[in-house]
């Protein structure tokens, strides 16, 4: 049996009429869910308080793991496994290892932080996605407040609120979890 939860959805048209019905919302004491729009809008994150991005984290750990894996190669390889001498140089000549190990660095880098962000955004390629409005892939910008998290404030109230922070449509939706 699938759960469903019920959205306000307030449709706006300006990014710069969302961010100012952003921090009204907010600071009439309303919860908002998720804020979906068409191309990154400047500053929104900062309205919604949402904490700074680990990703940069991942990328640094996984950089430093292909540093890691590219030099524990090419040393096994060259200088144990099977060592030949070229050009009369060491088994192991670090200033001929860079390429591989800046190559192989931002590879899994690369990788790494495409895995972590689908993960953290939970976009799996054989996830259904939910999908509020068609238009929020096109030309509008969409709040999305979930009735659920929103106990004190009932939804006629949401309503008037998101009519009065400059919405041109206010909509309710039922989504199946």
């Amino acid at each position: 049996m699938s759960d469903s939860r019920n959205f306000v959805l307030g449709v706006y048209d300006d990014e710069d009429v969302l961010l100012k019905a952003v921090r009204s919302v907010r600071g009439a004491g309303v919860k908002i869910d998720e804020v979906y729009s068409p191309f990154p809008v400047h500053g929104l994150d900062d309205e919604l308080g949402y904490k700074k991005s680990r990703l940069p984290i991942a990328a640094f750990m996984f950089g430093a793991l292909g540093t890691t894996l590219a030099l524990t190669m090419q040393i096994w390889m060259l200088g144990v496994d099977w060592p030949m001498i070229i050009g009369g140089k060491n088994h192991v000549a670090f200033p001929a290892l860079v390429p591989v190990t800046f190559e192989m660095t931002v590879l899994l880098a690369a990788f790494g932080m495409v895995g972590t962000f689908l993960i953290a955004s939970d976009l799996k390629p054989w996830g259904d996605p939910k999908m509020l409005d068609l238009r929020i892939t096109d030309d509008k910008h969409v709040m999305a407040i979930d009735l659920g998290k929103n106990k004190a404030v009932d939804a006629t109230q949401i309503n008037s609120i998101l009519k009065d922070s400059g919405a041109v449509e206010v909509n309710n939706k039922e989504v199946e979890d």
